[in-house]
């Protein structure tokens, strides 16, 4: 499954049509869902106590045994079949409905951030971690802990309605989705790796959810095709020779070949890329090269980002990156060993799927709280999953109401907030999903 290029308003036009089309026959779901509804409002409580727990708990990427070991005692209680030391220190839930149906996986990442929390609440985490060699203030900056408590109310609400479930609801708690530590495998790669997908009951489709700081509570934002970029990590090292820097000339200076490779990399971008198809970044963020002032260095190496949002586009920007390098070096007499290695696909979200499943959006959110967002260049694992089966990959707002976005605290910084209020939209949307996916299906 490959994303293609951005659809053009009418084809918008066209998939909402599609999915208005296919509303009159989730409603006949209306008296499953008002209970669902109902145990939402009721779990909401616990809901927050659970997130309270995580925020001030948090663990770093593949050390998140306490977080995995919490999450697997909860869906114990619940009465859900549990699997944990999944990619490491993931856990899976199994819930068996009482009626024969498709299976539906839901996810949720668990991992913190090596941020020192800074912000003022009772909860905040003082939590420390080893990260990189160094020990760093641990912080679930990026509103995992929001995810794992969403996942978990739904969870309750669906295994309180076990009997009526007509299909199986696989849990995902995954690990490491901020990315596993240097020379470790993890994530949800490592996942789909070791038969999350696969072994057991092998779902149809799975949702996932994303809170969002800077977007108030009640919206829910989505996008069919790509809705995240795919991120790729580009590693350039610079070959020249070693000389004095008083004789400039008797060497080959890798310093002055690699601000040429920068300059040239720029204009991938700027004068190589049709940016009507779709945005894309190239980032240089690491440079290194040379130990002394007056020492010409015999290597530089360089290291960088690349987000993209179709990977026709993407392959094309890896050639273009390989040929700007190699050629400029070459030039100069210098050589350029590229390699480039995918961190993250793009996060892309089935159109007909989402087609199929606007309507729940609507009915549980609310019309005028559906929002059709512009993609966004940060990347997300979960596209691991949605190379494997049809998936979707949402947003749910998590601004207190009437703050202004440009005020809110951003993900991964030390003043990271989430309005708690928002959080039992999150917990009807997976559960909505889910039950009107299975419904669909009869």
């Amino acid at each position: 499954m490959k994303p293609t290029k951005s659809i053009h308003k009418k084809t918008i036009l066209a998939i909402l049509g599609l999915g208005l089309l296919a509303a009159p026959g989730m409603a006949q779901n209306t008296k499953l869902l008002a209970k669902a509804d109902n145990l939402a409002d009721k779990v909401e409580p616990q809901v927050v106590e659970w997130r309270r727990h995580f925020h001030e708990h948090p663990e770093l990427s593949n050390r998140e045994t306490e977080t995995a070991a919490r999450i697997a005692a909860e869906l114990k209680k619940m009465g859900i079949e549990v699997e944990t030391g999944v990619a490491k220190t993931g856990v899976v839930g199994i819930l068996k409905g009482g009626k024969p149906g498709p299976v539906v996986a839901l996810r949720a990442d668990i991992d913190g951030l090596p941020v020192t929390e800074r912000a003022d609440i009772p909860f905040a985490s003082k939590a420390k971690g080893v990260y990189n060699g160094n020990e760093v203030g641990v912080m679930h900056a990026c509103g995992h802990d929001t995810h794992i408590a969403m996942l978990l109310g739904a969870a309750e609400v669906l295994s309180s309605m076990k009997k009526e479930l007509p299909g199986t609801v696989k849990f995902i708690f995954q690990p490491a989705e901020e990315g596993a530590p240097a020379g470790e495998e993890g994530g949800a790669s490592l996942m789909v790796k070791e038969g999350v997908l696969t072994k057991g009951p092998k779902p149809e489709v799975i949702f996932g959810l994303h809170i969002n700081s800077q977007t108030e509570v009640g919206t829910v934002k989505y996008r069919p095709n790509g809705i995240m970029a795919g991120s790729d990590v580009f590693r350039i090292k610079v070959k020249g020779k070693q000389v004095h820097g008083a004789s400039p000339w008797a060497g080959v200076d890798p310093i002055v070949v690699s601000s040429q490779i920068i300059y040239g990399l720029q204009t991938i971008i700027s004068r190589q890329t049709e940016l009507t198809e779709d945005a894309a970044v190239v980032t240089v963020g690491m440079i290194h090269g040379g130990v002394r002032n007056n020492i010409i260095p015999e290597e530089v190496e360089m290291e960088g980002t690349i987000r993209t949002l179709n990977t026709e586009m993407q392959q094309k920007i890896h050639e273009k990156i390989r040929r700007t390098a190699t050629s400029i070096a070459e030039s100069a007499g210098a050589t350029a060993e590229v390699s480039i290695r995918q961190s993250a696909p793009v996060t892309f979200n089935n159109p007909d799927l989402m087609a199929k499943m606007l309507p729940t959006l609507q009915a549980t959110a609310g019309k005028d709280k559906v929002v059709h967002m512009k993609a966004v260049t940060g990347a997300e694992d979960f596209s691991y999953y949605q190379k494997e089966i049809p998936g979707l990959y949402l947003f749910v707002g998590g601004m207190a109401k009437g703050q202004d976005p440009a005020t809110a605290p951003a993900h991964h910084t030390p003043d990271f907030k989430i309005d708690e209020s928002g959080m039992k939209l999150g917990v009807r949307t997976l559960t909505n999903l889910t039950l009107d996916y299975m419904s669909s299906k009869k």
